[in-house]
C-alpha cells in the first residue's frame, strides 16, 4: 500500500484549465463571491460552480456563507505558497491584447502570493530589509535581527504576535516574476497587512495586482531608501 501523500488527486484538480484559473484568481488571499469568479475568470456561471465544488471537497478551498452569498478562498497558506511555486516552472501565455499586458505588467510589479508582497516591490522591500540588517538569509526562511525586530515595531507590526501564529515565521517564497526570494510566512502576511493599514498599498478592484499609492512611495522612501 502506498503510504506517501497523494499528488495525483491535487495534479488532477489543478490539471484542469478552467479550475486552475479560479485558484490563481483567489491567489490573492481575498474571498470572492462565484459571480465575481465568473466575471474575473470569464467563465460561465455552471462552470465555475461545478468547479468550485471540486476544488472545495479537495480541500484546496473553503466557502464561507456571508448572508445569502458564498464566498471562496484558499483553504490555506500553503495552498498559496504551492501555486506560487508552480508558476514559477509554468510556461508563460503569450501576451495577445493591450489589456492583458496592462495586466501582465501590473501583477509582476506588485501583488499579493495569498497573504504577502510579491513581484518587485515585494522582493525590493526583502532585498532593502537584508541589505540593512534587518533579516538575514537563512536556509528556504530568513532570521529577523534585533535590528529588524526594532524597526518592525516602529512600523507598528507585533512581531510577538507573528511569532506565535501557527505557520513559517519567516519564510522565504521564490517570485516567479522576478525569479528571486521575497518574505512569506507569518511575518511577510503582517508586514503586507500593515502596508494595507497605512495605506501604502491598494487592492485592484478586478485582479490580485497591487497599487502603491504615493503615501507608499514616500513611506518606502523614508524607511528604506526605495524608489518606485
Amino acid at each position: 500500500m502506498d503510504t506517501q501523500p497523494d499528488i495525483a488527486s491535487i495534479a488532477f484538480l489543478l490539471g484542469e484549465p478552467a479550475r486552475a484559473t479560479i485558484l490563481t484568481a483567489l491567489l490573492g488571499g481575498v474571498a470572492l463571491p462565484a459571480s465575481e469568479l465568473v466575471f474575473r475568470c470569464q467563465l460561465t456561471q455552471q462552470t465555475v460552480s461545478a468547479h468550485l465544488a471540486k476544488l472545495v471537497a479537495g480541500g484546496l478551498l473553503v466557502v464561507e456563507p456571508r448572508g445569502r452569498h458564498r464566498y471562496y478562498r484558499l483553504a490555506n497558506a500553503e495552498v498559496g505558497h504551492a501555486l506560487e511555486a508552480l508558476q514559477v516552472v509554468a510556461p508563460r501565455p503569450p501576451v495577445r491584447s493591450l489589456r492583458q499586458s496592462e495586466e501582465t505588467r501590473a501583477l509582476c510589479f506588485a501583488r499579493t502570493c495569498y497573504d504577502h508582497l510579491a513581484g518587485k516591490l515585494g522582493v525590493s522591500i526583502t532585498q532593502a530589509m537584508l541589505q540593512r540588517g534587518y533579516l538575514a538569509e537563512a536556509e528556504k526562511s530568513y532570521l529577523l535581527t534585533t535590528e529588524g525586530e526594532q524597526w518592525l515595531t516602529h512600523l507598528g507590526i507585533d512581531v510577538s504576535e507573528a511569532r506565535h501564529k501557527r505557520r513559517v515565521f519567516a519564510a522565504s517564497c521564490l517570485d516567479w516574476s522576478e525569479r528571486r526570494s521575497h518574505l512569506a510566512g507569518a511575518l511577510g502576511a503582517s508586514f503586507a497587512t500593515r502596508l494595507f493599514q497605512q495605506g501604502w498599498i491598494v487592492r485592484s478592484s478586478t485582479s490580485r495586482a497591487i497599487h502603491l499609492s504615493e503615501a507608499g512611495q514616500s513611506g518606502l522612501l523614508q524607511e528604506l531608501d526605495l524608489r518606485f
